[in-house]
């Protein structure tokens, strides 16, 4: 099918948002890198002033090969602008004349209209008409597309998803026309915006700075971490499912291994709230494999068709295949992560080593602790999981009063207290580290405030990132069936956690 936007422009569409016009001029210049489609909001820029001075000059330097389209959006519409359904028009026009293409009109503008209809004004040749709902996804028609009266030449809908299946309803409806642009808003659309492209949404937008709808990805990383306008019907779909998981940087790490393997997949992070829900969506995104994260890693048990023997022993898992037959087979990676983290600072068998938590991830350590020969101490708030989980690798639960009166070769901090956004915050008091190894199971942050109080007190540290890369090189190698490129994957990991840390200090 083809497309009103034409064969030539680029599908990935920067978005440009500012309140002066020299920033949206920087901005623009920025995008301009990455791709020529960019998305002009005036409704941004702070006055009228600044958008008469952005257009003014857009008319004197326009670069040849942008394809501008240039949006003014009402507030009644979901946008920044103040001004009446006329304001706005007046606007659209003075974006033709300074040489845009293309316009964004959203609906409840152009119901204001006489005839509702846009045709005769002198706005730019062609016409998006936009639909945006902020607070739902709403029942789509079988096909959509612009009202032919309306003057529209091409119709966008964005709205906000509130569980994966309304993400899927908005990527569907990506293939009914080659004329729809389909935009699933909200963190639980983000997969959905990655693959839009493939499921034949006229563009896909991603700011160049600044959000302006919830749920964007930065261009660059639509761009160069995704790769969405590569992506086909053959692409391979992988994922990690957890609440939270905006934080992870599993997508860092699995992408950047197929870019340097040339293999040809993409990883995707899907917030789960209800398993259930996403497990109904598997078809719709063509996930092939997916990581478990928190709090899904022992739930997950209730919807698996096979285990391996290991992740039934630990009664945990962290990677599911999807097999071709569509049953769900479950393994546990976490298992050799804790291993070869800790074993670089301790000689483990005959070791004490105290496990604080008894969730998914204390079950894996517990596990391989126990199969390395050292002996496992468990001490968690939940008293009937720390007890269950002891006793399961021969080992002994202790009251949490406990950590100040004995000494550890190490411990390991396996709950989620302390993670990003929560840095500030440490599991554990100075005086219950009594202990000569101190291994912190998050990752993000890379010094957490455990690890910095354990530092103060002269301890060894194993921050979280070891054991993430050891598993999730191992996951890779799981589904690849090939080596991984791990020292281009440890490198994209530890350079993003760097730079965080930089910026953060």
């Amino acid at each position: 099918m083809n497309s009103v936007f034409g064969k030539g422009i680029a599908r990935i569409c920067g978005v440009l948002a500012a309140p002066t016009a020299a920033e949206l001029r920087r901005l623009l210049a920025q995008a301009l890198r990455e791709t020529p489609t960019v998305e002009a909001r005036l409704d941004w820029l702070k006055n009228d002033k600044e958008r008469h001075a952005f257009l003014n000059w857009l008319k004197a330097h326009r670069p040849a090969r942008a394809q501008i389209i240039a949006t003014c959006r009402r507030r009644v519409g979901g946008g920044e602008f103040a001004g009446d359904a006329g304001a706005e028009l007046f606007w659209l026009m003075k974006a033709r004349e300074a040489g845009c293409a293309w316009c964004d009109l959203e609906m409840e503008t152009l119901r204001e209209l006489p005839g509702k209809t846009v045709r005769g004004y002198a706005v730019p040749e062609k016409v998006l008409l936009s639909m945006h709902d902020f607070r739902r996804t709403p029942m789509y028609p079988r096909r959509l597309g612009a009202p032919a009266r309306a003057g529209g030449d091409a119709f966008k809908v964005a709205a906000m998803t509130r569980s994966l299946q309304d993400s899927a309803r908005t990527l569907r409806l990506a293939r009914t026309s080659p004329d729809v642009v389909a935009i699933a808003m909200g963190e639980m659309g983000l997969p959905a915006r990655v693959l839009a492209l493939r499921e034949g949404s006229a563009l896909a937008y991603a700011p160049v700075a600044s959000a302006t709808a919830p749920g964007q990805i930065p261009l660059h990383d639509l761009k160069h971490l995704y790769r969405a306008h590569q992506l086909t019907r053959a692409t391979r779909v992988y994922g990690v499912v957890g609440n939270p998981i905006a934080h992870s940087l599993s997508p860092l790490l699995h992408n950047t291994g197929y870019v340097a393997a040339g293999t040809d997949a993409v990883f995707l992070p899907f917030l789960v709230e209800n398993l259930k829900d996403f497990l109904k969506v598997l078809a719709d995104f063509g996930v092939r494999g997916f990581a478990v994260t928190i709090p899904h890693k022992e739930k997950i048990f209730a919807y698996l068709d096979d285990v391996e023997p290991l992740a039934e022993k630990i009664g945990a898992v962290n990677t599911v295949t999807v097999r071709k037959n569509g049953s769900l087979y479950g393994s546990n990676t976490d298992y050799i992560g804790v291993l070869l983290a800790l074993e670089k600072k301790l000689r483990l068998p005959g070791a004490r080593v105290a496990i604080y938590g008894a969730g998914g991830s204390a079950r894996a350590a517990a596990f391989a602790l126990q199969h390395a020969g050292a002996h496992v101490i468990v001490c968690a708030r939940r008293l009937a999981a720390g007890k269950a989980l002891a006793k399961a690798v021969g080992g002994e639960a202790i009251p949490r009063p406990a950590l100040r009166s004995q000494k550890f070769d190490a411990l390991l901090n396996a709950t989620p207290i302390g993670m990003h956004p929560d840095e500030k915050v440490s599991p554990l008091a100075p005086g219950e580290l009594n202990c000569s190894v101190v291994m912190d199971l998050i990752y993000r942050p890379m010094r957490t405030k455990l690890l910095k109080l354990a530092a103060s007190r002269s301890i060894a540290c194993v921050s979280g990132v070891e054991m993430f890369l050891a598993q999730g090189i191992a996951q890779w190698e799981h589904w690849m069936g090939r080596k991984a490129p791990e020292s281009r994957m440890r490198n994209a990991v530890l350079c993003a956690l760097k730079n965080e840390e930089n910026t953060r200090w």
